[in-house]
């Protein structure tokens, strides 16, 4: 809490997907929000519809345009849900399997590793998905806005949505969630 009573933010973390944007309104999209690094949380950081978003060509045209770009796989998506999953909240099998990553150790050490970064710069992480809600990136969202943070959406020129929690998500215990809730007991009689 800070001095007024309001609750101390960790910090800011933006996202943003790529999409079939073309790459002046991409950059002029990070340049709005004032990003310094782009984050690529794309697990295989290649694109042959838009060969501008590859990562190889990223690491060189993103220096270029201003920003810095750092990819990051081991946030990525495409994980195979575990048969035992306990995050039953979600039907998309992506998403349960990203959720099922998401409490691994390397998981663990570079969502870390994001948040050290964030910390101290203006990070955007990207992914190819324009919408937040059908990518692993509102995942990523749920997390850091569990542990306090701000999170905030580019979604067009001059336009942008703070995150809330996607639809699988619950608080329990102070803890991200995507167990289905038990449903409650019928009376007996």
């Amino acid at each position: 809490m800070d001095n007024n009573g309001n609750e101390a933010v960790a910090g800011t973390l933006w996202t943003i997907g790529h999409s079939t944007r073309e790459w002046e309104v991409f950059t002029g999209m990070l340049g709005e929000a004032g990003i310094e690094v782009l984050v690529d949380v794309r697990r295989f950081a290649g694109s042959r519809r838009n060969p501008q978003f590859s990562g190889e060509t990223m690491a060189h045209t993103l220096p270029e345009a201003g920003f810095r770009y750092l990819p990051m796989p081991d946030l990525g998506g495409r994980r195979k849900a575990d048969p035992d999953t306990r995050n039953t909240a979600w039907r998309n099998a992506s998403f349960r399997g990203y959720a099922d990553y998401m409490e691994t150790a390397p998981w663990q050490r570079a969502r870390d590793r994001l948040a050290e970064l964030a910390g101290t710069t203006r990070v955007a992480i990207m992914c190819a998905e324009a919408l937040w809600w059908q990518c692993h990136r509102g995942l990523i969202a749920d997390d850091f806005k569990a542990h306090g943070w701000e999170v905030i959406h580019l979604a067009a020129p001059g336009r942008s949505e703070e995150h809330p929690y996607t639809s699988a998500a619950r608080i329990v215990d102070g803890q991200l969630d995507y167990s289905a809730p038990e449903p409650p007991q019928a009376p007996l009689f």
